[in-house]
């Protein structure tokens, strides 16, 4: 089978083209535009595969799509391309929105005009997978605002309610992605994943930025009390299960996909400094550098994934707990610096995001 995966040169889409190539006989086409999250570094161990090729190409450029279907001709797709820091969002939301909007719509029209030629057998057994996130649903009671609350997860049927213009992005790119296979008959699949992380993830995330940041002896900032609940999922983990789905997920249904992990951004935090100070004790305590800070704007309180049904359908369980993932994680930073000093273009440099005057009309 022939994968085209777009956003390949990000953080998920590049552990999904490791998993491809190192783990199965299929054939990757990646294509990426390389925003300033997108970085070929992280794909380093299978460039020189018979079975990988790279395309750098804009999900929003029509014409260049079209021919890098009719060249390479895919069985499926796993559309991964995406802005995707909540944050920057705040700042600028018009990247979101063509990236996220208007580029899963392209592909969607370029696909459906490719998939509608295909020889019947070939069109039986394309895909169109959409790989989204779990901020679509907005966020769940926190257990510290109620009394005796139920425990309640995210589901495939919970309503959508997103909260940053991230999210919303997202949000509408899920609703498009079904509805042409409604209209068009497209076959689609759809997953809704928890917060990842793992090795080559572009350090404006939070587990990167206190890993790095605590090295330098710097602050570790914490949006308000750093009571935020997240349910964290190694990008392994993750991207195994999306494999499970494109080949073998029935077309039409949503899979949502957890790590079944938890935690507090502070509890996070803490984790990180004391693994820190196990691998690479320094003259500072590195819970000294914790340092809170104003809460984002719209900050959803608590996310948590129910990933049953993947389990019971498909068979995926994640391999990593939160408690051996995130020290797989820190060593690999630990023994990655130079990867994170190169990735890191100049535009960026570990400065808080998302506290610009947005109130301000700046049309």
């Amino acid at each position: 089978m022939k994968l085209l995966v777009t956003g390949g040169a990000g953080f998920i889409g590049s552990a999904v083209i490791r998993h491809l190539i190192q783990h199965t006989s299929d054939s990757v086409v990646n294509v990426d535009k390389l925003t300033y999250a997108g970085n070929l570094e992280s794909l380093e161990s299978v460039v020189t595969s018979t079975r990988y090729r790279f395309e750098q190409v804009d999900i929003c450029n029509r014409e260049e799509l079209r021919r890098v279907f009719v060249e390479h001709q895919p069985d499926a797709i796993m559309h991964l391309a995406a802005e995707s820091h909540v944050d920057r969002s705040i700042d600028g939301p018009g990247a979101f929105i063509e990236t996220n909007i208007v580029g899963t719509y392209t592909l969607l029209e370029i696909c459906r005009s490719y998939w509608a030629d295909l020889p019947s057998e070939r069109k039986n057994a394309f895909r169109f997978h959409h790989i989204s996130t779990d901020e679509v649903f907005g966020d769940l009671p926190h257990p510290a605002d109620f009394d005796n609350a139920p425990e309640q997860l995210f589901t495939e049927q919970t309503p959508y309610a997103p909260s940053s213009p991230y999210s919303a992005s997202k949000a509408s790119s899920d609703h498009l992605v079904r509805s042409w296979m409604r209209t068009y008959g497209l076959p689609v699949l759809i997953t809704n994943c928890s917060n990842n992380y793992g090795p080559y993830h572009f350090p404006e995330k939070l587990i990167p930025l206190v890993i790095l940041n605590a090295l330098e002896g710097k602050p570790l900032p914490v949006y308000g009390k750093g009571d935020q609940i997240r349910d964290w999922l190694y990008v392994e983990d993750h991207a195994r299960a999306l494999y499970k789905v494109v080949t073998e997920g029935k077309v039409g249904e949503t899979y949502n996909i957890g790590g079944h992990n938890e935690k507090q951004n502070i509890e996070v935090i803490h984790t990180l400094c004391d693994i820190l100070q196990d691998l690479a004790p320094g003259h500072i305590q590195y819970r000294d550098l914790i340092t809170e800070v104003k809460d984002r704007p719209g900050h959803d309180r608590r996310y948590a994934i129910d990933a049953g049904k993947i389990g019971r359908e498909l068979g995926w369980q994640p391999a990593e707990t939160f408690e051996s993932g995130i020290r797989k994680t820190v060593q690999w930073y630990l023994d990655n610096l130079q990867w994170c000093r190169r990735v890191q273009d100049g535009s960026y440099q570990r400065e808080r995001l998302g506290v610009s005057d947005y109130s301000k009309d700046k049309l």
